[in-house]
């Protein structure tokens, strides 16, 4: 039985594309859990969480439009999986350490917008 090169690439962006649904599902779900019975340490780590999706998301935006047009097509398309997968990660990484060196003031006014919308004190 042999699997081709380009199965498992597809495999690996079926993958890719299921963590990030994961992922925003996730986040959907901790933000709808959050009520007046919420703790504010609770509130604070679905701001954060949601504040370091939010830049993940601008971060890929950013590296899919500064590649040339023509760079994924000379692509071997195993080593492209390969490479969006780790670089996925990487952005993923990135964007956890952008919200926790420069990211504070947007997510303190989202917490205390949240803490006033819930009640929470």
């Amino acid at each position: 039985m042999s699997i081709s090169i380009n199965a498992m690439a597809s495999m690996m962006n079926t993958g890719a594309d299921a963590v990030t649904e994961n992922k925003a599902d996730s986040l959907k779900s901790a933000l709808s859990g959050v009520d007046s019975a919420a703790s504010e340490a609770e509130l604070l780590q679905v701001c954060k969480d949601f504040e370091s999706y939010f830049v993940e998301e601008i971060l890929k935006e950013v590296k899919k439009n500064l590649l040339p047009e023509d760079e994924d097509e000379k692509k071997d398309q195993s080593l492209a999986a390969l490479t969006d997968f780790h670089m996925d990660t990487a952005i993923e990484l990135m964007a956890d350490h952008v919200v926790d060196e420069i990211g504070e003031s947007f997510t303190q006014q989202l917490y205390e917008q949240m803490k006033r919308n819930y009640g929470i004190e």
